[in-house]
C-alpha cells in the first residue's frame, strides 16, 4: 500500500460544552492565583499542606525568607511532604528521610547514599511570589509551565492605596462566586440591610463596557449611589474589582474598593481572597486603617457572609434551572468568556495528546 493510500487518522471531534464544563470545574489554568496569607508562612515554620485548582501542594518558607510551593508527595513512597521537617534548605520527609530541595531536587536518601534518586528532580515546583499579603502561583498546564507576566491590581500594590487582605473558605463552585461578583444588582436586594447599600433603585438597566483586558458591567442611570458596577479582569490573573460608595461618617478616601481572587480548592469549593481597599495615603492612610480595624471590618464581614450564606451547598449544575433576563448579562458574558478560554486550553491539549 503506497504512503498516499494509507488512512488518515481521524479528526477528533469538537469539544461538548459538558467537557468545557468539566475542565473548568477545577479552575481554569495559565493564570497566577492567590492560595494562602503570606502570614501564615513563617521562616522556618513547619510545612503547610493544601488543595488549589484540585492539586495538592505543600507551602514552606526557607532559610532566605523565600516561599516555596511543590507538590505534597515524596518522590520515594508518595507520601506527603507536608507532613516533613522544615530544614531550611530543603524538606525532610519523616517517612524515610529523604531530602527534597527548593527546586524540587532529591538532595539526600539517606538510607540508601547514592542510590540512582539523589540528584533527580523528582518533585514540581510552582513559580510563585507574594502580593499584597499573599502568596501568587502560577498554574501552567502542560503547554505552559513557564509563567506569563502578571500585572496585579494597581490597588493592592500601589503606594496611593491602602488595602487589607481578607480570606474565607467557601463550600461554593469558584465560577459561581464570581457570577454573584459579577451581578451587582444582587446588592440593592440581599445587602439592603447593610450599612452602605440601602440606597438607590430597584430597577436598573445595564451595559457593559469593554476594556483591555476585561470589561464593566454597569447600571446606566446610577453611578455611586450602591454597589453600580462590577469590573472583570483577566491580565496574568482573573479577579473582579468593584467600588461602593462611602458616607461622610466611613472616613477618607472616597469609594470603598473590592479586589477579588476567588481561587477553585476543588470542583466544590473555593479560597476566597476579597482586598478592601481605599485611596489614601500619608496621615489619611493611617487614619482610614484603625477606623476599619477598629469600626468598620465586622459590618464588611456580615456582608460577605450574606453571600456565602446564600451560595454554600449549592453543588453543580444550577444553570440548567435558571431563567435568567438583561439584570444577568454581565454574568452571561462571563461565563461565554470563561467558556472559550477553557475550550482553547483543551483543544490545544488534546492536539498534543
Amino acid at each position: 500500500m503506497s504512503a498516499s493510500t494509507l488512512p488518515r487518522p481521524s479528526a477528533q471531534p469538537p469539544l461538548t460544552d459538558q467537557e468545557v464544563l468539566s475542565y473548568l470545574s477545577t479552575g481554569l489554568r495559565n493564570r497566577w492565583w492567590p492560595i494562602l496569607q503570606s502570614a501564615l508562612i513563617e521562616i522556618g515554620g513547619k510545612p503547610l499542606g493544601l488543595t488549589r485548582l484540585a492539586e495538592k501542594l505543600v507551602v514552606w518558607r526557607d532559610t532566605s525568607g523565600t516561599v516555596r510551593v511543590q507538590t505534597d508527595r515524596c518522590p520515594h513512597r508518595s507520601v506527603p511532604l507536608s507532613r516533613g521537617v522544615n530544614e531550611g534548605d530543603r524538606i525532610r520527609c519523616i517517612y524515610h528521610g529523604v531530602e527534597v530541595g527548593t527546586d524540587g531536587t532529591v538532595l539526600a536518601v539517606p538510607g540508601q547514599p547514592g542510590c540512582p534518586l539523589e540528584g533527580k528532580k523528582a518533585v514540581k515546583t510552582y513559580p510563585s511570589q507574594e502580593i499584597g499579603g499573599a502568596i501568587f502561583v502560577w498554574f501552567g498546564d502542560a503547554m505552559h509551565q513557564e509563567p506569563a507576566a502578571f500585572n496585579p491590581p494597581i490597588q493592592l500594590v500601589g503606594e496611593e492605596f491602602s488595602a487589607f487582605p481578607c480570606y474565607a473558605d467557601w463550600k461554593a463552585s469558584w465560577r459561581y462566586v464570581y457570577d454573584n461578583l459579577m451581578d451587582p444588582m444582587h446588592g440593592t436586594f440581599l445587602h439592603a440591610n447593610s450599612h452602605t447599600m440601602f440606597q438607590g433603585e430597584t430597577q436598573a438597566d445595564f451595559i457593559t463596557r469593554d476594556t483591555e483586558h476585561g470589561f464593566f458591567f454597569e447600571k446606566a442611570n446610577q453611578r455611586d449611589v450602591n454597589f453600580d458596577w462590577s469590573e472583570l479582569v483577566d491580565d496574568g490573573g482573573l479577579y473582579v474589582r468593584l467600588e461602593i460608595p462611602y458616607p461622610k461618617s466611613g472616613g477618607p478616601g472616597g469609594n470603598f474598593g473590592i479586589v477579588s481572587f476567588i481561587t477553585p480548592i476543588d470542583e466544590t469549593s473555593s479560597a476566597c481572597f476579597f482586598w478592601r481597599f481605599r485611596k489614601v495615603s500619608g496621615w489619611v492612610r493611617d487614619t482610614w486603617r484603625f477606623l476599619y480595624r477598629t469600626k468598620l471590618e465586622p459590618r464588611h464581614w456580615h456582608v460577605l457572609e450574606q453571600d456565602r450564606d446564600l451560595l454554600d451547598n449549592c453543588g453543580l449544575g444550577l444553570e440548567k434551572h435558571e431563567m435568567l433576563y438583561q439584570h444577568d448579562a454581565g454574568l452571561i458574558r462571563l461565563r461565554r468568556y470563561l467558556a472559550q478560554q477553557g475550550r482553547e486550553q483543551l483543544t490545544a491539549l488534546r492536539a498534543t495528546a
